[in-house]
């Protein structure tokens, strides 16, 4: 037969997440006591005003199709929102709902990308930046943001990165993996290179409500009504409100940019899935208090497992600011351990120390792994303790 698979796919990586989690998945169905540090979705189940909510749309009867670009009441919902927890305002034809915020900024990256436009990513990544920019034609251009950096980049990283077929910069804070945030002042001198380069800002915000320790999350567009129109604001409440099953993300920017992911919407995916749309106005109009309760619960947890994760020998850990991840620098226990590949030493703490961790390698940090927080304190500190006996088995001086 003819090849049958198009070009454009045989490129793609497979989600490390994804896979580091049937894996382990596969394991307990074998009986096997696995403790599962791989999800990026929170524990807790979708506060109880949202699910009725949800269950009182479908009982009235609201389950037929949608405008392709959401309902006018989740963009109103939406909008005010932006308005009043980050000082932006927009209006209904600069917000587009879509199928979570990962198929969002899979639609932007078609409708602004031409082949062979470049997006910068710092490193490291969430693993479907550089995919979903080479599927749209684009080339991702990476630039590191190093430990000693706290895993972010400068502005004059930024400017050297920019070529003339630059045509945007992800910035992503609460950082996914790092959970590293960028300040006010570092955004306003990554957008001043925007302005200067005249390139896009995609500003994903999915981690806005998990920041902990005193520390605020800025988004980049508050800063003057110039950054805000070359930036697209992604955001969505899979985190912020324990609805990752839901779907549902969304963008806000320019009206143009907006209008084309819609029309591309209309082609592919119509609209997001009504109830959960239903679900999402309640989310953004109804009460907050899980979302604080959440937060609080994901900052004790850091609290407790930060200094018991640094003090395995060999891993070298930023403590982060937000989201919900730690990112060990796992380089010197690597050495020490007899492994040359993150990979197969995240594979055998798998299979020797029953915890599933995600190589750095997918976020483009081959030198760290990625440990997720989202579970019970009780499992954490086991599969903390798993990890340091393993570690301590293998040592050699």
């Amino acid at each position: 037969m003819k090849n049958l698979l198009a070009t454009r796919v045989k490129t793609l990586t497979p989600s490390s997440t994804l896979a580091i989690t049937a894996k382990a998945k596969a394991l307990k169905e074998q009986g096997i006591d696995v403790i599962g540090l791989g999800a990026g979705e929170p524990d807790f189940n979708t506060p109880q005003n949202i699910l009725n909510a949800a269950i009182d749309s479908m009982e009235k009867g609201y389950t037929k199709y949608t405008p392709a670009g959401g309902l006018p009441v989740l963009k109103k919902a939406i909008i005010d929102k932006l308005q009043r927890d980050n000082n932006l305002a927009y209006q209904p034809n600069e917000v587009i709902v879509g199928v979570g915020a990962k198929h969002i900024l899979y639609t932007l990256f078609q409708v602004i990308l031409n082949e062979g436009d470049e997006v910068i990513i710092p490193i490291p990544y969430w693993v479907s930046y550089p995919e979903q920019v080479k599927l749209a034609g684009g080339v991702p251009v990476y630039v590191e943001g190093t430990r000693e950096q706290s895993y972010k980049i400068t502005a004059d990283q930024l400017r050297a990165a920019v070529t003339d077929k630059t045509k945007a910069v992800i910035i992503n804070s609460p950082s996914n993996p790092s959970g590293m945030i960028y300040s006010r002042e570092e955004l306003a001198e990554l957008a001043a290179v925007a302005e200067e380069k005249d390139i896009l800002i995609v500003s994903d915000e999915i981690y806005e409500k998990l920041v902990y320790n005193g520390i605020e999350h800025f988004s980049i567009a508050q800063l003057s009504d110039a950054v805000k129109a070359r930036t697209i604001v992604v955001n969505g409440v899979a985190k912020s409100h324990s609805m990752t099953g839901w779907r549902i993300g969304y963008a806000a920017g320019d009206a143009d940019i907006i209008k084309a992911m819609t029309d591309l919407a209309s082609h592919s995916t119509s609209n997001a899935t009504t109830t959960a749309q239903y679900a999402t106005v309640e989310a953004y109009n109804g009460p907050q208090d899980a979302v604080e309760e959440m937060r609080q619960a994901f900052e004790s947890r850091l609290e407790k497992i930060y200094p018991q994760l640094s003090a395995i020998p060999g891993f070298h850990v930023l403590k982060p600011q937000g989201a919900f991840y730690l990112l060990p620098d796992v380089a010197e226990a690597m050495a020490h351990t007899g492994y040359d590949s993150v990979d197969a030493f995240a594979a055998d703490i798998l299979t020797e120390a029953n915890v599933a961790v995600i190589p750095g390698s997918g976020f483009g940090a081959p030198t760290t792994m990625r440990l997720s927080y989202a579970t019970s304190l009780d499992l954490l500190e086991e599969a903390v303790r798993r990890i340091d006996s393993f570690v301590k088995s293998k040592w050699q001086d």
